[in-house]
C-alpha cells in the first residue's frame, strides 16, 4: 500500500502495489508530439493517460496557459480516469518528473493526498526490466471528491509580495530568467526578486529526486528561510511544480505554487519586468 505521507515511490515498490494502486501516465512535452501517442505506444499495465493541457488545466487565457482547472470538470475527468477517494495513486511520465509532478499537485491541490510520482519516470521502470503494454485497460468509474486548495497558491500580487518578503523560486532555464530567450510567452524575463533555481537542480543524473538533507541545503544557499515564506513559477506553473514537490522533500510543505506563472504574469502590461542577473 502506498503511503500518503511519501512523495515518490520506486519502480519495484509500484509493481508490488499493482493492481491496488490507481496509476496515471502524464506523460507531456511543451510542443511536438503529444503524449497519448507515447501512451499508445506503451505504457505501465493498467495506466490511464491524463491530458496534461486538458484535463490537469483549465482553457488558456487571460490566467496563463495552464491555469487551474474547474473543480468540477476535473472531479469528472479523474472520475472517469478510475481515481477514488481512498485507493493510492501514482503519476508518471518519460522520466524528468515535471509533468508528472503536475499531475501530483493537482491531486494533492484537489485534496487526494495519497498521490506519489514514479520516481525516474517510465525510464525507471523500464531499466528496472518491468513490462510494458499496448492494451487499453477497463475503467471502473471513481468516485473522487474535489476539494480544491490542499496546496497553497499564489496569484500575481501574492507572488511580487513574496519576492520582497520571503523567496520566490524561479524554475525556469538560466537565459530564459535573465531575459536572453524568451521561447513562449511574449515578453522576456522575470519577476522582480525572484531567484532562479531550475527545475533540473532538483533531481540526480538519473531523474531521481533529491534525498531530503540534500535538497534542504541546496534551497537554503538559494535563500530559502525556515522562518520566511516560499513559493515557485515558471512558464505556466507545470516545471515549477517539481520545485514545490523537492519543498516538500525538503521539509516545506507549505511552499506555495504560482500556478499562472510566467505566462499570467507577461498578461498585464502594468507588471514589472525584470532582466539580467538576480
Amino acid at each position: 500500500m502506498v503511503s500518503a505521507d511519501d512523495l515518490t515511490i520506486d519502480p519495484d515498490e509500484l509493481l508490488a502495489a499493482l493492481p491496488g494502486t490507481s496509476v496515471l501516465d502524464a506523460r507531456w512535452r511543451l510542443g511536438g508530439r503529444p503524449g497519448r501517442e507515447d501512451y499508445a505506444e506503451g505504457h505501465i499495465p493498467g495506466a490511464v493517460f491524463v491530458d496534461l493541457d486538458t484535463e490537469l488545466a483549465g482553457a488558456p487565457g487571460r490566467h496563463g496557459r495552464h491555469p487551474l482547472p474547474d473543480p468540477a470538470t476535473l472531479q469528472a475527468a479523474l472520475r472517469a480516469k478510475g481515481v477514488t477517494n481512498d485507493k493510492p495513486v501514482v503519476v508518471y511520465d518519460a522520466g524528468d518528473g515535471q509533468a508528472a509532478a503536475r499531475a501530483w499537485w493537482i491531486l494533492r491541490w484537489a485534496g487526494h493526498r495519497d498521490t506519489r510520482v514514479l520516481d525516474g519516470g517510465l525510464q525507471a521502470w523500464r531499466d528496472q526490466g518491468h513490462p510494458i503494454t499496448t492494451e487499453t485497460p477497463e475503467i471502473t468509474h471513481g468516485d473522487i471528491d474535489v476539494k480544491p486548495g490542499a496546496l497553497p497558491t499564489l496569484t500575481a500580487d501574492d507572488a511580487a509580495k513574496l519576492a520582497k518578503q520571503g523567496t520566490l523560486l524561479d524554475a525556469r532555464v538560466a537565459p530564459r530568467f535573465r531575459g536572453e530567450i524568451e521561447p513562449v510567452d511574449p515578453v522576456a524575463g522575470h519577476i522582480p526578486g525572484a531567484v532562479n533555481r531550475p527545475t533540473t537542480d532538483n533531481t540526480t543524473t538519473d531523474n531521481k529526486l533529491r534525498a531530503a538533507a540534500d535538497l534542504k541545503q541546496a534551497f537554503a544557499a538559494s535563500g530559502v528561510r525556515d522562518d520566511e515564506p516560499v513559493g515557485a513559477y515558471c512558464g505556466s506553473g507545470v516545471t515549477a511544480a517539481h520545485t514545490v514537490l523537492a519543498l516538500h522533500r525538503a521539509g516545506r510543505t507549505d511552499a506555495a505554487l504560482y500556478v499562472g506563472s510566467w505566462s499570467d504574469w507577461v498578461t498585464d502590461p502594468s507588471r514589472p519586468v525584470a532582466t539580467g542577473g538576480e
